[in-house]
């Protein structure tokens, strides 16, 4: 493959396994992840009326703990919080007790099929959101028993892939484990359900999502003709699910149709005028509270809405969605992280702004294509003051703050984009 892919043969580490997680082959249900993303996205701090502050308090779920959480502090009950924050989002497979898809009587294990890292910078100036492959081995560390929290901790084991960590131990062992694969605390992080996509999707009237060709995914249900299309409820989950149906048909091809997504989503917050919406507000607290299952440092709504409030004016371009750079193995059974990695982890450490190399995702295999129809952006008015790098270069991912850091442009095999970005989805020709 194509260097530019961030796909060459990488071999795994040979490591001691120390111990055997149960096998499982439940479909992912991708959809979750907009759920968890909305919750710390979505909120703003407008009042919400006394009723619909005590119906939310009492749509929040027993809390997890995790082993490096903390008490947040200096979040105010209206404006936004002081300072940074990282946060694991996870969407496990578990069926819905429906039955809508599938029995949950068959589920041996329920499995992280999504994994992502929410980053805001200390200064609120920039924001990461990293998604880590599934089927990406991974060292897990011991990590505490969530069954017996007070008892001996679960063994360490390698060579494990990323998306049986939750069937092992639980939302702090992804959590213990990305933290050990990034050098990153992490403090806070939740678990979405099934169908929560579907709910918040609704609770913002749509996202937009567009696609170069047809796509036909039975398997999902998906069928989109080319073009713009508004995605709200099943639809919606059924695009963040879809694997067969676009790029590739791989893993990392869903995980850039959801990067598509997130940032539609997130213009979509940003310009409609729904962080200034109290009703819209309160659907969308009471989609993420009723669908997720949170840590415990984030059990009051009011700290979520602080959170939301920090993104409320965040340059969308200053919003960056990225893969974790990985190398498929020599036999092609799943990926490992790639020298690239340590470059991510090293910003995420320094709390550094990090933007994507154009070419990177253009020449992707498995990703997004540039919008054919988006218009040229249009140049800056003659009277604009100039300000910063910027102005004098005409880099937009330069810093317009001459104090502050210009991003640490990623190598080639990191791929993704930002929220200013409009991508659309391929379809997958194989």
């Amino acid at each position: 493959m194509s260097g530019r892919t961030g796909q060459q043969p990488v071999s795994p580490p040979v490591v001691p396994r120390h111990g055997r997680l149960p096998r499982h082959s439940a479909w992912a249900t991708y959809g979750k992840i907009a759920a968890s993303v909305v919750a710390v996205l979505a909120v703003s701090a407008a009042a919400i009326g006394a009723y619909a502050a005590v119906d939310l308090v009492q749509s929040v779920k027993p809390p997890v703990k995790l082993e490096s959480e903390k008490v947040l502090e200096n979040v105010p009950d209206i404006g936004a919080m002081e300072g940074g924050l990282t946060f694991v989002l996870v969407g496990s497979d578990k069926r819905p007790e429906d039955g809508a898809f599938g029995d949950p009587e068959e589920e041996s294990a329920v499995l992280n099929d999504v994994t992502m890292l929410l980053h805001i910078s200390q200064d609120h100036s920039h924001v990461e959101v990293v998604s880590f492959p599934r089927d990406m081995y991974v060292s897990v560390p011991e990590c505490t028993d969530p069954n017996d929290p007070g008892g001996e901790k679960l063994s360490a084991m390698s060579q494990v892939k990323m998306n049986e960590v939750l069937s092992y131990g639980g939302l702090g062992c992804v959590a213990t484990t990305l933290e050990q694969l990034t050098g990153v605390t992490i403090p806070l992080g939740g678990i979405v359900e099934f169908y929560g996509v579907a709910a918040l999707s609704s609770a913002v009237g749509g996202v937009d999502v567009c696609v170069t060709d047809r796509i036909e995914d039975p398997y999902t249900g998906l069928f989109l003709d080319p073009g713009t299309h508004s995605l709200s409820g099943m639809d919606a989950l059924a695009f963040l699910r879809t694997r067969h149906g676009v790029g590739d048909g791989s893993d990392l091809g869903r995980i850039s149709s959801q990067q598509t997504f997130l940032a539609s989503l997130m213009r979509t917050l940003q310009s409609s005028g729904t962080l200034g919406d109290p009703v819209k507000l309160y659907s969308i607290a009471k989609a993420v509270l009723s669908n997720m299952t949170l840590s415990t440092a984030l059990q009051n709504p009011t700290q979520l809405i602080s959170i939301a409030k920090t993104l409320q004016d965040v340059d969308l371009s200053k919003v960056v969605f990225l893969q974790y750079p990985t190398g498929y193995t020599d036999d092609k059974s799943g990926v490992v992280p790639s020298d690239s990695a340590q470059i991510v982890n090293a910003a995420l450490q320094a709390d550094l702004p990090v933007a994507i190399d154009p070419a990177a995702t253009a020449e992707s295999e498995f990703g997004t294509v540039a919008d054919p129809n988006a218009a040229a952006p249009a140049p800056p008015a003659a009277d604009a003051p100039a300000t910063g790098e910027a102005a004098a270069t005409g880099d937009p991912s330069a810093p317009a703050d001459p104090a502050a850091p210009a991003p640490e442009v990623l190598p080639e095999d990191v791929t993704g984009q930002n929220a200013a970005e409009v991508r659309c989805a391929s379809a997958n020709a194989g």
